[in-house]
Parts: C-alpha cells; structure tokens; sequence
C-alpha cells in the first residue's frame, strides 16, 4: 500500500473558475475521480482523458450509491494502487460527508488529503448580490442543512435561531422550504423579514427569488424552483436588487461551451469569464505534428503560415532538424491571421504580410500580389483549406505545400447535452464536438469563417452566427449580439 492516497476535493458550488488551485493540481493528476451530480461540468475539462469517472449520484435526498458503498469504492481503488480523489460539490466537510469518508479511510490505514472548497452557503448568495454578513445590517451567519438523514425538516431550537437575528442560511432545503418557514413563525419570527432562494448559484442558469418568511414559499412553489438552491433569511436579502453585479455582464445567464484544443481554449475562455457567461471546455480536437521532413535548403522567397498550430508544428521540425530560425534564410514571412501572427512574434519573426480579411481566398490573393515571380512554402494541416491553393494555382505562382500537423478528434471523459453557445473556431472543431457529443443542442452557433459556419450547418446547427473578422473579439461580439 506504498504511495497511495485518497484526496477529498470540495468541487466549489459549480462554475469551474471558483475551483482552488490546489484542487485543480489533484484533478489534473488523478487516476480515478469519484464525484456527485453537483458537481458543475466545466470542473471535467482538469481530469486527464485516461483517468476512470465514477458517478456517485448524489443530489439532495437521491443517492443511487449509498455512503457506505462510495466509501467502499475509495477503498478499493486506493488499494489498487490508484490515485483517487473524491470530488464533492461544496467543501468536503460542509454537510459533504466528508468526515465520514475520512473515518472509513482511517480504519484501512490509507493516508488521504482534504482540499477544502467554495461553499455555496456563502458563494450562492454572493452571485446573486447577497452579502452574507453586512456591516449595519447583518453581524453573523448561521448555516443549517434543510433536511435530516430522514429527509425531515431539521430538528432545531426554532426559537433561539428566531432570537439569533444576523443571517440564516439553509442548505439542500428546498423540498423543506414550507416547513421550514412555518416553524420560524411559529417560533416568533416576523413574516415580513426579508428572504431569498438562490437556484443553481453561480452556473448560467441561476435564479434568484426574493420576498419575506411569509411569502417566500408560495413565490417558490409558483416558479417550480428546484435543487440545488441555497435559502436565506436575513436583512441582507433585501440587498439582492442592490448589489446584483451580475445584471451588468453582457454574457451573464449563457451556458457557453469551447471546442477548441486545449492549449489554445484559455484565451477565449477567459474572455468569455469576464463576460459573466459560464464556460464549459470540451477539447475535442487536438493537433499533432507530423514527421514530415523540412526542406533541406529554405530557397523560398515567402514562407505562409496559415495557423498559429502550423507555426508550432514548422518550429518543432525544425528543431528535430537540429536548426533553428536561421535556416530560413532571407524568406519574407506571411500570416492569416493575427493569433498566427502572435505565434510567429513570440519566435522573434516579424510578420511582412496579413491580409486584410482571414480567411484562405484573401490571403491566397494577398500572397499572389506580394510574392509574383518568387517561390512560396506553405506549411500547413495535413487536410487544409483548399481556397489558399486555388488563389496561388489560379495565378500561377510557384509553391511547395508541406503538411507539418494534422487534426484529429478527440473524445473527451464526459458529454455535453446543451449549451445556449457553441463557439466554432474551425471546422475541425465542429466535428470534433459532434463527433464527442452527437446530440448536443445549442442556441447558437458561433462561427469564424464561411468554411465553419457551412460545416456547422451541414451538421445541424440552425441558428448561426459569423464574426465579421477571424478575431475572438469578433467571435464574442456576435455573442453579445445575439444575447440582447
């Protein structure tokens, strides 16, 4: 049993940016993951492809694995010699079960770790403007679970809670509600006092729905709120209109999704973070360099670069040939766009031409002006767009095409059913994500290029969007255009 470990990992309360560090470090290096149905789906993209997902199931009164069976199944996988982590929504020891787990792993002698995690308690109410605790207003907090391991109201001093004052805030008390809110007045305290339940805290879909103890319980069995939702009671509820900062997030409320490859999917979601949407990346393309050979003597007037994956790949040759960016000689450089623009700089090369447009017509145009009468080489994807080719082709010029990379899909460890937005960034990538999601239903889909956009059309995307310029700022601006 040398080396093995367990680690408890709070999984936060759903989007993937308020997982820890220290969490992610874990994920990233897990063998196999066991994790509840709350935790949110962009938390998959940090487990390794090869890593075992088991599914405990747990959600608010539906466990499909028994607590004595999951501990059991940490067990056992510990003692395979694997590196096992518990993924739980939450903070492990937050009406997680943590503790539990912790006991049964002492007794077979396993060393784990606990990695504690955004409690909801706290994040729920934050994301919808509610401040637990607010100078003036609230002075204390108060964390209850919304049901007992009879799935009964919780068995409470109704009376000195009412007394308590500050805030109150009831986990996984949905199905409870009424029940609950009925032995609060009971036990004296006011039907006017402010209250809110937050429904899906800091996903797209959050809602949250504010009234009094007296009111509340019809305003939620009339808008079928349901788990996970986080109740609160407490002066600082009437704060939600207030402080909402959400609201002021052109993206807020959209479930939007990534395909791109993983390495270079971090650009455009962060960009999308900001906008307030939640971001699910399901890498499910990915590049790979071939062994195709470089030429020998680099006696080319231009050298094209149609991809910032194409840069890469011609570098990694080039270094297999034991050369460096020397070897090309005095070969003006040419760029599609500017990410393959960006790639180029960041090796020191300077960029002499980009077309106005990214796309392969404009750049083959571009190109056929610039280079008249000189020799091009074209290191490109191994299936790439043909309208570069039929620009040079159509005028005549002289090129090589060399394939440096090619694109393969790639299916990831889970599925996506729905998204409001897909972005496709190529057409390798929407059939990368049908291929991994077949049934994927989306609002819309989000395109650069008239290629991606007919791609994505051809696999049944109706609504589509084409950004004016083959930029991400572009991309995400038809977005927020289409999220108005």
């Amino acid at each position: 049993m040398n080396g093995i470990k367990v680690w408890l990992v709070g999984a936060g309360p759903g989007d993937a940016g308020l997982l820890t560090l220290r969490g992610r470090e874990v994920l990233e290096r897990a063998d196999t993951v066991i994790f509840d149905h709350l935790v949110g789906e962009g938390l998959f993209k940090f487990i390794p492809s090869g890593a075992q997902l088991i599914d405990a199931g747990k959600n608010g009164g539906r466990h499909p694995v028994p607590q004595r069976e999951i501990e059991n199944i940490l067990i056992k996988k510990a003692k395979e010699g694997r590196r096992v982590v518990r993924l739980k929504g939450g903070d492990p020891f937050l009406f997680g079960r943590g503790g539990e787990e912790i006991e049964a792993l002492l007794a077979e002698g396993i060393p784990f770790e606990v990695v504690p995690g955004v409690t909801s308690a706290v994040a729920a109410p934050e994301c919808a403007g509610i401040p637990v605790t607010h100078r003036g207003v609230s002075s204390s907090l108060h964390i209850i679970t919304g049901h007992t391991k009879n799935y009964g109201p919780p068995e409470l001093d109704y009376g000195a809670l009412a007394s308590l004052g500050g805030t109150t805030v009831f986990l996984m008390g949905v199905g409870m509600l009424p029940r609950i809110c009925e032995r609060l007045l009971a036990s004296g305290m006011d039907r006017n006092r402010p209250a809110a339940i937050i429904e899906r805290g800091s996903m797209a879909a959050q809602r949250c729905l504010t009234g009094t103890l007296g009111t509340l319980p019809q305003i939620a069995s009339e808008s079928t709120v349901k788990p996970p939702s986080v109740f609160v009671v407490g002066e600082v509820a009437a704060l939600a209109g207030q402080f909402a900062w959400k609201k002021y997030l052109p993206l807020a409320g959209r479930k939007t999704l990534v395909s791109r490859p993983a390495e270079k999917s971090g650009e455009l979601s962060r960009m999308l973070r900001d906008r307030g949407a939640e971001v699910i990346e399901l890498p499910c393309i990915k590049t790979e360099t071939l062994s195709n050979a470089l030429p020998e003597k680099f006696d080319y007037g231009w050298i094209a670069f149609t991809s910032a994956a194409g840069v890469r790949s011609f570098f990694e040759l080039l270094k297999k040939s034991r050369r460096d960016v020397r070897a090309i000689g005095a070969a003006k450089i040419a760029a599609i766009g500017k990410a393959t623009a960006k790639a180029l700089e960041e090796r020191g090369l300077v960029v002499e031409l980009m077309p106005e447009k990214s796309d392969g017509a404009c750049f083959g145009r571009a190109l056929s002006k610039a280079a008249a009468g000189g020799r091009i080489l074209l290191p490109r994807a191994e299936e790439g767009s043909s309208e570069i080719i039929e620009e040079l082709r159509l005028r005549g010029l002289s090129f090589d095409e060399i394939a440096v990379y090619r694109t393969t899909c790639e299916k990831g460890s889970f599925v996506v059913s729905e998204a409001d937005i897909v972005f496709f960034t190529s057409a390798s990538t929407v059939r990368g994500l049908t291929a991994a999601c077949p049934d994927i239903k989306a609002g819309v889909a989000c395109c650069i290029g008239a290629r991606t956009a007919a791609e994505a059309a051809g696999a049944g995307f109706k609504n589509i969007r084409i950004a004016a310029n083959a930029t991400l700022e572009d991309l995400i601006r038809e977005a927020e255009e289409c999220s108005k």
